[in-house]
């Protein structure tokens, strides 16, 4: 860009080690406003092989120190940590909505669930880790206990910049590894407040790593380097599975956090009150860049014209607008290259005879036209083999399919290579809860919105992903076992 903005705006290194380094290859890129692309957020250091190989070899050097440290003492610095977030909530949510889009009140949530993730890791750091294992010789005891891998690699996604950093971090920490930290190069700035937080928490210098650029450069370096025991990833399908590949080629951890096609499954005898509200946040909150975004309306044929029509007239009204403005109930989509896609499906979902019912294009309009907007969008009579009810859209579209009977409806819910969440929406509590059970999914709610919580499970079957984040599930992802049996050697012929 050639504006007086983006000549002014900041550069920012990379973290390795002590401080912030320029990148090896002395190249830079932009994070850029999606609501207004004239605003240039910062320039950003483009990692290379080389700065992977300086964070990792720092990163090796300050672990076995800090896997020394004694947990109660790591876990302080996390509720630190936590306490700077919760000081700087407004001001770390405004950064977000400039740099990734969402609205100003998301923004916050996401800020939100980062704090909530520093409070609670910070928590279990009073917990047992391992446990007792009965011996059976006399003079031995046994003990499993849970360690450090070592040197961790997370890489993580634009469209939850504070939130899922926090899920895969938080952990690590606590459990002793030091990790190597990879953004989306879409989302540098709010990352790199992250890492500076946890520094003035206290976090000893070398243990957390980070390095900006892009995917196939940093992010692929990452997963390659034999110095990183595990990798933990949120992104697609695509990716997900080549570094799935790469790790079990070098025999490294991995746990995957990756698409997801997510029904709402609405019953004739459901509140369509409660229903039409929760398909309004779960199509276009985020403007449906949310791998657990509902973009699949599973609904009953008695209620399918009542609800429909309705839901049309509601998503009508929604605004699109810049997130920082509090009228706006729709940001954009996080960049042109998106965008374009987003649009592409609404032409195949054209193609493939669903019936467009509103949006379906980009919005150019006054103020709209100097950022990525695209009009929030429903098709009705789609089948549920067509594309747009099979692939992962990430973006404000959604799909109305009908259903008679509750066989049929499960059949369709499941019939996807995705499992990461649903929702039944029901009058019948017995009713819903013997749908929900036969639902192939990670999470699954039963009349109301996905339930996320810093103790709770989440991740996904089948393409969704691999293991487990959050929760005491998500600390054991950084963790390996450890028997450890000591005491007086046992008689001869004893084993």
């Amino acid at each position: 860009m050639t504006t007086t903005e983006a000549a002014t705006a900041r550069t920012y290194g990379n973290l390795i080690g002590a401080g912030w380094r320029e990148p090896s290859g002395g190249q830079t890129f932009e994070s850029i406003n999606p609501a207004r692309r004239s605003e240039v957020i910062g320039h950003f250091a483009r990692g290379t092989a080389e700065d992977v190989e300086l964070a990792v070899r720092a990163a090796s050097a300050a672990q076995p120190d800090w896997a020394r440290t004694p947990v109660p003492a790591r876990a302080e610095i996390l509720a630190r940590a936590g306490r700077i977030l919760e000081e700087r909530k407004e001001e770390l949510a405004q950064l977000m909505t400039r740099e990734m889009g969402k609205v100003l009140t998301e923004a916050r949530g996401d800020v939100q669930e980062g704090i909530d993730m520093a409070k609670y890791m910070a928590g279990q750091g009073r917990n047992p880790v391992g446990e007792v294992v009965p011996s059976e010789l006399r003079q031995k005891r046994a003990f499993a206990e849970r360690v450090p891998i070592g040197v961790v690699g997370c890489i993580t996604p634009w469209n939850f910049p504070m939130a899922i950093p926090c899920w895969k971090l938080m952990p690590a920490l606590l459990a002793g590894n030091a990790v190597v930290f990879k953004p989306a190069e879409d989302t540098p700035l709010v990352a790199i407040k992250l890492a500076e937080i946890l520094i003035e928490a206290g976090l000893p210098a070398g243990v957390l790593g980070l390095v900006t650029g892009l995917g196939e450069e940093a992010g692929a370096a990452l997963v390659e380097h034999p110095g990183v025991r595990a990798i933990s990833f949120t992104g697609s399908v695509k990716v997900g599975q080549e570094i799935a590949a790469a790790c079990g080629r070098l025999s490294k951890r991995v746990s995957l956090e990756l698409g997801g096609k997510n029904a709402m499954l609405v019953s004739a005898d459901a509140d369509l009150e409660l229903a039409l509200e929760g398909a309004i946040w779960g199509a276009f909150g985020t403007t449906g860049q949310r791998c657990t975004a509902t973009s699949r309306f599973i609904v009953q044929e008695m209620v399918l014209a009542s609800f429909t029509e309705q839901l049309v007239a509601r998503v009508q009204k929604l605004r699109l607008g810049d997130g920082l403005d509090p009228e706006t109930d729709v940001g954009p989509v996080i960049n042109e290259v998106q965008l374009r896609r987003i649009h592409g499906y609404t032409e195949v979902g054209q193609k493939e005879s669903a019936r467009l019912l509103t949006g379906g294009n980009v919005a150019t309009r006054g103020a709209l036209a100097e950022g990525n907007f695209y009009e929030p969008t429903i098709f009705s009579e789609v089948g549920p083999e067509m594309r747009i009810a099979q692939e992962e859209i990430f973006g404000p579209v959604l799909c109305i399919i009908p259903f008679e009977d509750d066989n049929e409806a499960v059949e369709i819910a499941n019939g996807t290579i995705y499992g990461l969440a649903a929702q039944v929406e029901s009058g019948s509590l017995e009713r819903a809860e013997a749908i929900a059970h036969r639902l192939r999914a990670g999470s699954v709610n039963v009349n109301g919105g996905l339930y996320h919580a810093p103790d709770s499970p989440f991740g996904g079957y089948k393409q969704s992903g691999v293991g487990r984040e959050m929760g005491v599930l998500g600390f054991d992802e950084y963790t390996e076992v450890k028997l450890l049996a000591y005491g007086q050697r046992e008689g001869a012929g004893q084993q």
